[in-house]
């Protein structure tokens, strides 16, 4: 008989931040906590495994460091999960999931582990093909990781058809079973993350959520709905949930979207406030700014615990109504985020994205009115974007003079509508996942249909800098912040990106 497991599931969250963001990423960019795996080890401990939780983002740990951790924790199941903060954010990270994989592995070649995100539900079958790794999960993860952990524990530990949305070896080749559906009551079975097992002290904001007041941390972030009801073609939110969606009997076009209740969300804010003395906060949802009632209820028990805090959202130009802004304002949220992407129409209609640029300017003048800051994202190379029409999104950027602003370069991330046509129509891809990532020395935009990969990349790159370096933006920003980070915006600038392709 073998000897029993310390635990059964341990949750790696892999991550490299020099990788993706070089010289960025030691001090400037954000730590995230692992949404997911928090979430993960919630569903799992509700099913009444022991968990563990091995953060090595955070933690900075090598694969062979991390490889050290399992054997330590010794886990029946091991399962790296490679979701991001953003569902961009997942392809990035396989070169670092796929580096722990290999590691665990020549450890221990009998470790049992799963890959588990956005990126391996949009590519299954790649991801076993490529990876080393046992299995691989089809859909979002909780419950085919219950169902795996449960069946290797049992009397017959093999039969891996009786496991949903699971992707695995038989017999020299790739087998698939029927789709998990999706975790539906979210307050009873998945009710929030497991903060205890996080190393909550290493988290840290992003730079500009703390303008103002650069302490910036300690930090945390959560989700207090999933997925998204919008079909933006560049997006790849619902690789993870489609199979799930349609397991439990809806049409392909639907795009579902659940909710944590208010009164669940405002026992996890009372948790990272009293016990973790958080106060820099952020919604990680996908869209927080869209159900009046959610977004009400949920300010309403902030407004009513009197917390102070620093909270960064995401909204749509058409989603905040009437006098949202002010209520949002009056609950800590000091902070929105819009994709705005295209100062041209054409453009933007064509990625369904269908404002008026009004409607942008309208919005976001509501929104400052109200107190609240703005960061804006722009993205450079879309299907239809020339060096014009690109121009005219950073004319547009420097004239809204948002607080805040993020520019990206156009990419077809497995799982979007933009990565299928990019595949029928034959468009050079990144040749490798960490060519996904916006700041890494090999990105490699999609090219348009009138321009190159290199020349978006390039007005991409200087458009950072002159939005930036723009008298009229660091005037502002001292205006409101301060010289103090008026000096870290300049600092800031001094990272210059090694490119390969621009």
């Amino acid at each position: 008989m073998s000897k029993p497991h310390k635990i059964q599931v341990a949750l790696v969250h892999p991550g490299s931040r020099t990788q993706v963001y070089q010289s960025l990423g030691r001090e400037l960019a954000a730590i995230e906590p692992p949404v997911w795996a928090g979430l993960m080890a919630t569903y799992l401990r509700k099913k009444g495994y022991s968990v563990a939780v091995v953060d090595a983002d955070a933690e900075d740990l090598t694969p062979q460091q991390t490889a050290q951790r399992i054997t330590e924790l010794d886990p029946l199941l091991t399962a790296v999960v490679v979701y991001g903060q953003q569902p961009s954010a997942s392809t990035q990270t396989m070169p670092s999931a796929g580096a722990m994989c290999r590691a665990i592995k020549e450890r221990e070649p009998g470790r049992q582990v799963i890959l588990v995100g956005g990126h391996v539900a949009a590519l299954p079958e790649r991801a076993l093909l490529e990876e080393a790794a046992d299995f691989v999960c089809g859909g979002e993860g909780p419950i085919t990781l219950a169902e795996l952990v449960e069946l290797l524990g049992s009397s017959q530990p093999d039969e891996y058809h009786k496991v949903r949305g699971l992707w695995y070896w038989e017999d020299g080749k790739i087998r698939a079973t029927q789709a998990a559906p999706l975790v539906r009551d979210l307050d009873s079975e998945m009710p929030g993350m497991a903060w205890d097992l996080l190393p909550m002290e290493r988290y840290r904001a992003h730079n500009w959520h703390c303008f103002g007041d650069l302490k910036r941390q300690p930090y945390a972030s959560l989700y207090t709905t999933l997925g998204c009801p919008f079909r933006c073609s560049f997006c790849c939110i619902q690789a993870p949930f489609k199979s799930g969606e349609e397991a439990l009997g809806f049409k392909q076009e639907v795009n579902t979207y659940r909710f944590w209740s208010p009164k669940l969300v405002i026992e996890q804010l009372d948790v990272l406030v009293n016990q973790y003395g958080v106060r820099n906060i952020k919604f990680a949802d996908e869209m927080f700014v869209l159900n009046t009632r959610h977004i009400g209820g949920i300010c309403d028990l902030i407004i009513e615990r009197g917390y102070d805090l620093n909270i960064w959202a995401y909204a749509r130009v058409d989603t905040v109504k009437d006098d949202m802004a002010d209520k949002l304002k009056r609950a800590g949220f000091t902070w929105l985020a819009f994709g705005l992407e295209s100062g041209s129409e054409r453009v933007r209609s064509q990625v369904d994205k269908r404002f008026e640029e009004e409607d942008i300017y309208r919005t976001l003048e509501k929104v400052r009115a109200a107190g609240i800051n703005v960061g804006a994202n722009y993205i450079f190379g879309l299907p239809e974007d020339d060096l014009q029409s690109m121009q005219e999104t950073l004319d547009m950027a420097l004239d809204l003079n948002c607080e805040w602003a993020n520019f990206y370069s156009a990419m077809a991330y497995p799982g979007s509508r933009l990565y299928e046509e990019a595949i029928r129509n034959s468009w050079q891809l990144p040749a490798t996942w960490s060519g996904y990532s916006q700041h890494a020395v090999d990105t490699l935009p999609l090219p348009t249909n009138h321009i190159s990969a290199g020349e978006v990349l390039r007005f991409r790159d200087q458009a950072f800098n002159s939005y930036f370096s723009s008298p009229r933006y660091q005037e502002m920003i001292g205006r409101k912040f301060g010289p103090e980070t008026v000096a870290h915006v300049q600092e800031m600038l001094s990272h210059r990106l090694e490119r390969q392709h621009a």
